[in-house]
């Protein structure tokens, strides 16, 4: 099969890699039909993520048809359409008890990480039954990507972390797709500010259309200025961090209202700076989370119900055959205005 492989920082390419086969029980091989990239697909890219190494099938999110499954799998059978959750869970081990199941003792985050991911034509899932979701028929199986990993982060890590609540004041440091997600999914609380923060014009744009309340671009001036005049001079009572960067993190440090709530959401590969001579006496919080998909359930059905319209993230369309140009125009988005691209397997 044809499958997109991490050679190590910098490096990738499409090869033929054999088709896998079940491996335990509780396995189900799926023909994957749309997958997309993540942000932190190029953040592995990077150099990262030292768990995932030379010679990985990237990806962890898409939909697809089940091929064939273990003879524990009793919920699935082949010619089932699913959708993949970008975590892997048992269901059974102490952090999955807890809804921690990003923390599998099994599991957790390992497709395209510590295991063949899905941007190929097949790809294993382990605890099928427990790690996938059928997919009603007539569903928009495109939009459904979005529910594999970037619309549950943007809500769990940035929305629920961030204790998001009717009337309060919200910052999203970053309108990349994951801070889009946060801002879609936001609005379930009716905040009555939501502030969108970029070095993007465009991207700013879009976080408009998709409902900001105003949008700060921190390329053109002081973004701290900007939001204590929209907030009265008080600041935010949360902000969400969506980009991975420490300049990101620190902005957040700077317009958090006392008693608010910094909700990390980006992946950060280098250390960042915690201004406690600054922040010591706000009585604010600060949240890290890596995204447990419980929510994956209650999104599904409010996007069937048409209340989030998760393909207005998709802006681009490849063939598999075409994934590095998609990479290229994913990892160049200033330019090309890429949020979400979709690969057809």
């Amino acid at each position: 099969m044809k499958a997109l492989v991490y050679h190590g920082p910098g490096s990738k390419s499409l090869d033929e890699r054999p088709t896998p086969k079940l491996l335990s029980a509780t396995d189900a091989i799926v023909k994957v039909t749309r997958t997309t990239i993540c942000g932190t697909d190029l953040h592995i890219l990077k150099g990262d993520v030292p768990t995932c190494e030379p010679g990985r099938i990237l990806g962890h999110e898409g939909v697809g048809v089940i091929q064939e499954v273990g003879a524990a799998v009793s919920t699935f059978k082949p010619g089932d359409h699913v959708l993949i959750s970008c975590i892997t869970s048992c269901g059974k081990c102490d952090y999955c008890r807890r809804g921690m199941y990003s923390h599998c003792t099994t599991g957790g985050w390992i497709l395209g990480n510590r295991i063949d991911g899905t941007q190929a034509e097949y790809v294993r899932i382990p605890h099928a039954e427990t790690s996938l979701y059928p997919i009603p028929a007539g569903a928009d199986e495109e939009a459904l990507v979005m529910l594999s990993d970037i619309l549950p982060t943007g809500f769990e890590c940035g929305v629920l972390n961030g204790k998001v609540q009717p009337g309060s004041t919200i910052a999203i440091v970053g309108s990349g797709p994951i801070g889009l997600a946060a801002l879609l999914t936001a609005q379930f609380y009716a905040p009555a500010q939501i502030i969108m923060i970029d070095r993007d014009a465009n991207r700013l744009e879009v976080a408009r259309t998709f409902g900001a309340t105003a949008c700060v671009n921190n390329a053109s001036g002081d973004p701290v200025a900007e939001i204590m005049k929209l907030t009265g001079g008080v600041g935010v009572d949360c902000a969400i961090e969506a980009v991975g960067v420490p300049a990101s993190f620190e902005l957040c440090e700077s317009i958090i209202a006392p008693g608010g709530t910094i909700a990390n959401v980006g992946v950060h590969g280098v250390k960042v700076d915690l201004h406690m001579e600054c922040l010591w006496d706000r009585n604010i919080s600060i949240t890290t989370r890596l995204v447990d998909t419980v929510s994956t359930p209650m999104l599904l059905k409010t996007v069937r119900s048409g209340r989030l319209e998760a393909g207005k993230l998709i802006t681009h369309r490849f063939a598999l055959n075409d994934v590095l140009k998609a990479y290229d125009t994913f990892a160049q988005a200033a330019d090309t205005h890429a949020l979400k691209v979709i690969i057809e397997a």
